[in-house]
C-alpha cells in the first residue's frame, strides 16, 4: 500500500472490505508481517470430509504491525470464508497469538481483534467450541498480564455466538452502525423459536436489537465508528490510550454496572423503550440520524461508559 493510495483506503468501507484490506488500511504502510501466511498452507483437515473448499489461512489472518507508532499484534477474521467461523486451525492461530503476548513482555502489549464471525464452524463443532473457550481464557490471561485486547466490530458476518462471547472478554470494543453483536444470531433465534419471536428478515428489528448503535447506547461497546477504515483506526487509537484496569475492583464494578442496566432496562420490550428509559430525546430518530449526531447523543447518555470492564 502506497501513501498515494491512502486517501482512498482511509475512506473505504469496513463492512465491504476483506480481512486483509482492513489490516492494510488500519496499520501503518508496510509495517505488517503475517504469521503462518497462505504460503505455509496451514488449512483445516476436516473440510475435505464434507467436500468443502478450504482456505490456506483458514479464514483468519494473524501477525504484527504498527499503529500510531506502537507495535501491535493483530488478528482479523475473514467473514466471507465460512462466516469467519471458529474452528481447529483458525482457533489455534488466534490462541497462539494471545498466549505469545501473555508470556513475553518484550512482545507487543496491544492486540487488535478484527471480529467478523457467525460463531462456531458447524463442520468442526467440538473443535470450534474448544477454540472459543481457549480464546476467551487466553484473552483473560493476556489482560491479567497487562496486555490490552481491543475488539473492532463492523463486518458482514457480525459478531455472534462464540465471537460475541469473545468480544465481551476484551478490554474494549469499537463498533460501527453496521456492526452487530449478540450471543445468538437472528436466524438461529427464528429457526428455534419461530418468526413470531424474531423475524430475521426484518433488518430494522435486527439492527435495533444487535446493531452498533443499540450496543453503544446500552454500554455494550466503548467507542462508535462510522463505516470507514480511518474511523476504525481513530477508535482503535483512542482505546489503546485508555486501557481499563483488570483486577477484582474492575470485576465488581462491571457486575454492578450490568445489574444496574438490567434493573433500568429489563422491562423494556423494544429498542425505543430503552432509548426512552435512558432519557434520550426523540428516541424514534436514533436509527435515522447521521454518525456525528449519534456520537453526540451517545456522549450524553449517563452510565454507558465501560471504564469498569
Amino acid at each position: 500500500m502506497s501513501d498515494v493510495n491512502r486517501p482512498a483506503i482511509d475512506a473505504a468501507s469496513w463492512f465491504l472490505s476483506t480481512a486483509r484490506e482492513r489490516i492494510a488500511g488500519l496499520l501503518e504502510a508496510g509495517s505488517f508481517t503475517e504469521f503462518l501466511p497462505p504460503t505455509e498452507r496451514v488449512r483445516s483437515p476436516h473440510l475435505v470430509l464434507f467436500d468443502l473448499p478450504a482456505a490456506f489461512d483458514d479464514g483468519i489472518i494473524i501477525g504484527r504491525g504498527r499503529l500510531g507508532g506502537e507495535d501491535v499484534f493483530i488478528a482479523a477474521q475473514e467473514g466471507q470464508f465460512m462466516g469467519g467461523t471458529f474452528a481447529e486451525v483458525s482457533g489455534a492461530k488466534l490462541v497462539g497469538l494471545l498466549r505469545a503476548a501473555r508470556d513475553n513482555e518484550k512482545l507487543p502489549r496491544t492486540i487488535l481483534l478484527l471480529l467478523d464471525s457467525g460463531g462456531v464452524r458447524l463442520q468442526e463443532a467440538n473443535a470450534g467450541e474448544l477454540a472459543v473457550g481457549e480464546t476467551m481464557r487466553a484473552i483473560v490471561e493476556a489482560r491479567a498480564a497487562g496486555v490490552r485486547v481491543i475488539a473492532l466490530v463492523g463486518g458482514r458476518a457480525g459478531c455472534f455466538g462464540g465471537a460475541g462471547l469473545t468480544a465481551a472478554t476484551c478490554s474494549a470494543i469499537a463498533i460501527s452502525g453496521q456492526g452487530r453483536i449478540g450471543v445468538t444470531g437472528p436466524e438461529v433465534i427464528e429457526t428455534n423459536k419461530g418468526v413470531e419471536e424474531f423475524d430475521s428478515q426484518n433488518k430494522a428489528l435486527v439492527w435495533s436489537v444487535t446493531g452498533g448503535r443499540a450496543r453503544r447506547l446500552i454500554g455494550g461497546a466503548d467507542a462508535y465508528a462510522d463505516d470507514s477504515i480511518i474511523s476504525f483506526r481513530a477508535a482503535a487509537l483512542m482505546l489503546m490510550r485508555e486501557p481499563p484496569a483488570f483486577d477484582l475492583a474492575t470485576l465488581q464494578a462491571e457486575h454492578a454496572r450490568l445489574a444496574g442496566r438490567a434493573e433500568k432496562l429489563g422491562a423494556c420490550s423494544t429498542a425505543t423503550d430503552m432509548w426512552t428509559a435512558l432519557g434520550i430525546p426523540d428516541p424514534q430518530n436514533i436509527t435515522d440520524m447521521d454518525d456525528d449526531a449519534f456520537r453526540a447523543v451517545a456522549a450524553g447518555v449517563q452510565g454507558i461508559d465501560h471504564d469498569a470492564r
